[in-house]
């Protein structure tokens, strides 16, 4: 059984670093990294099935690909503190040579990262490709991908949509991450997407709401109930329902926060709000 304190406590400080890495250097994403929190703790420390070490083949374990790459600053810090790379290496976040980039990128081989990513819409293709080659290689894992609701007005997705389930990659669990907010407002004002479960539901898809994407147990019993629908011949959808800019109370519920950094200031009143847990890098 996971340890929900111990998963609520390294969510707090996963917060604390993204705070921290944005203000640095005065750039970066915290609303949707923010948003996100719980989904990537219990990724990492629950949901993968991953080998010991890394390796860019992944054969035998489960991977995962973030298509709404900006959202790095939740992505590195959960890799950090699962073990993928020395935490302190969170000070370079997009310093000049840094392997911890604005979004995230292969070149200079960065433990956990498997593609590069931040062009939005790519990400379910690759995600599907990666999941067609497990079955091609009889490697029974899973593949699993996040985007934005916002990146799902990009076309290249419904393409990629209407094929996993035509090819029936049913060993593909992609999430979207619900906030309703993009860079320039709201998703309804910018281009209203009606109903997502009805357009998966549509396009051959299994679709799994988690209403309550910031409580940490809802997560779990969710992507757990999404995992068991895997194998039986659609592709699952993951219907996480977020608040931008979680757990700092001034950042929720707006788009302001999508790419903007706290001031001295901001980031006292956003660490107050989540104490230190486990140790600032």
């Amino acid at each position: 059984m996971p340890n929900i304190k111990e998963l609520t406590d390294l969510t707090t400080q996963v917060r604390r670093d993204i705070l921290r890495m944005v203000h640095k250097v005065n750039s970066g994403h915290p609303g949707g990294s923010l948003g996100c929190t719980e989904f990537f703790v219990s990724l990492y420390q629950e949901l993968l099935e991953t080998k010991e070490g890394f390796d860019m083949d992944g054969i035998g374990e489960d991977l995962f690909f973030l298509s709404n790459g900006h959202i790095s600053p939740v992505y590195y810090s959960v890799l950090a503190r699962s073990g993928y790379f020395p935490v302190d290496e969170l000070n370079t976040f997009r310093l000049i040579d840094s392997r911890l980039q604005g979004h995230p990128t292969t070149h200079e081989g960065l433990p956990g990262i498997r593609i590069a990513s931040g062009s939005l819409g790519q990400g379910m293709s690759v995600a599907i490709g990666a999941a067609q080659a497990k079955k091609l290689n009889n490697d029974d894992k899973l593949v699993y991908s996040l985007h934005g609701d916002g990146e799902l007005q990009e076309g290249q997705n419904w393409e990629a949509i209407m094929y996993a389930s035509a090819k029936k990659v049913d060993n593909l669990i992609s999430t979207i991450d619900l906030n309703k907010q993009q860079i320039d407002g709201s998703t309804d004002d910018v281009l209203p997407m009606g109903s997502l479960r009805a357009k998966f539901e549509a396009f051959g898809w299994t679709v799994v709401d988690i209403e309550e994407g910031n409580d940490i147990e809802a997560v779990l019993k969710g992507m757990k109930e999404a995992k068991a629908l895997t194998g039986k011949g659609k592709p699952v959808c993951v219907l996480l329902h977020t608040v931008m800019g979680n757990g700092v109370d001034f950042m929720m519920h707006t788009h302001a926060w999508h790419g903007k950094a706290p001031s001295d200031e901001q980031l006292a009143e956003g660490l107050s709000q989540n104490p230190e847990t486990l140790g600032d890098y």
